[in-house]
């Protein structure tokens, strides 16, 4: 299971009503807008099943993470798993040991896996949520949050009927590699690893 959490999704009201896409005319939504609010989209991914649960709370947090790793694990193909890996970022509602204690506390088969530092990326929920931000978000035109939460779970269910696994071709190779690159780079431009000049 791949986690994660988009906070403070804002619910914009744009002063003119959108215009729909007709023959010869893209898309059309009024730059101006009132905010109405916002709210977070927290989901799982199975990314075996490509199958996404989802929730929209207020905001992010422990409690909110919590409830939708209840929301998974409570269902019987997860329950019944030998051990089911919860891949997460760092993010303040699930970093560290702390966080690793209660999920296990809550649900003894779950062993969460943290990306590293400044590699969320490497999380697949990742590009689920780049999928949600051009298929939903993208114009933001909404009346309210509840009417923001509605479609964004609405989409949820209609993904889940065609989901598929996402054909994820970056291995560990591939990893080991760019990290290498990225060190003989760094080591380039580090003052410290430069030769000295030559005496005149």
């Amino acid at each position: 299971m791949s986690f994660d959490a988009e906070p403070q999704i804002n619910a914009r009201r744009r002063l003119h009503p959108t215009l729909p896409a007709a023959p010869g005319k893209p898309v059309r939504y009024e730059h101006e807008y009132k905010r109405q609010g916002s709210l977070a989209l927290l989901a799982g991914l199975d990314v075996h099943t490509g199958q996404v649960f989802a929730s929209t709370p207020a905001t992010t947090g422990i409690k909110p993470f919590m409830n939708l790793a209840g929301q998974v694990m409570t269902r019987p193909e997860y329950t019944s798993a030998p051990r089911v890996f919860v891949i997460v970022d760092n993010g303040s509602d699930h970093r560290g040991q702390a966080a690793i204690s209660r999920l296990a506390r809550a649900h003894p088969n779950a062993i969460m896996i943290h990306t590293p530092v400044h590699a969320s990326w490497l999380n697949q929920i990742e590009i689920f949520f780049s999928v949600i931000q051009k298929k939903v978000v993208t114009p933001n035109d909404f009346a309210s949050p509840g009417q923001l939460s509605a479609t964004l779970l609405g989409f949820v269910d209609r993904y889940n009927q065609t989901a598929r696994p996402f054909s994820w071709k970056f291995t560990a190779s591939d990893l080991h590699d760019l990290m290498d690159r990225i060190s003989r780079h760094e080591q380039q431009d580090d003052p410290q690893n430069q030769p000295l000049p030559e005496a005149a």
